[in-house]
């Protein structure tokens, strides 16, 4: 485990795992929400992220938290390893209004915030997609591990038992 994926829904707690996980395992983490947004929630350029991306992706070891789902192909080819947070979309949600309301910063100079949209993809679309490209992406990429945990139970037991890296 030296290139490890995180994905999972809006709200599942990739960033919080991430950084977890690659304290125990000595990984530096690489949050793609921060090489996607500038301060205000104002969009980075494609191509300045898909350099980013990829500068990050060249280098020997990382744990990259989030989705992001038009480059996901590309940083299965790089990765070792996924895991995926597969909350209860009822979870994801109610964390997502949680971190709102607490105006927990998302990404630097990025407050948290919410509106129907944002909701529906957490409630709806995330799911519904997830439900046929999880099972697509594991036969596109047999030599990844992939591990699935579905909840914040399962969570805590998995990073109790990640005490030395593989």
């Amino acid at each position: 485990m030296q290139k490890i994926l995180i994905i999972g829904n809006c709200g599942a707690g990739k960033t919080c795992f991430a950084i977890q996980l690659a304290k125990k395992l000595g990984l530096p983490v690489v949050h793609l929400d921060s090489l996607f947004w500038l301060p205000d929630w104002v969009q980075r350029e494609r191509d300045d992220f898909d350099k980013l991306l990829q500068t990050e992706l060249e280098k020997p070891r990382w744990l990259m938290d989030g989705n992001y789902n038009r480059t996901l192909p590309l940083r299965l080819q790089y990765a070792d390893t996924v895991i995926h947070l597969n909350y209860n979309r009822w979870i994801c949600l109610y964390r997502v209004i949680r971190r709102s309301f607490l105006k927990e910063e998302h990404a630097q100079g990025c407050q948290s915030k919410i509106d129907l949209s944002f909701l529906w993809y957490v409630f709806y679309k995330y799911p519904q997609y997830n439900r046929f490209s999880s099972m697509a992406l594991k036969g596109q990429f047999p030599s990844l591990e992939w591990i699935e945990i579905r909840s914040p139970f399962e969570a805590k037991n998995f990073l109790d038992k990640k005490l030395i890296p593989d």
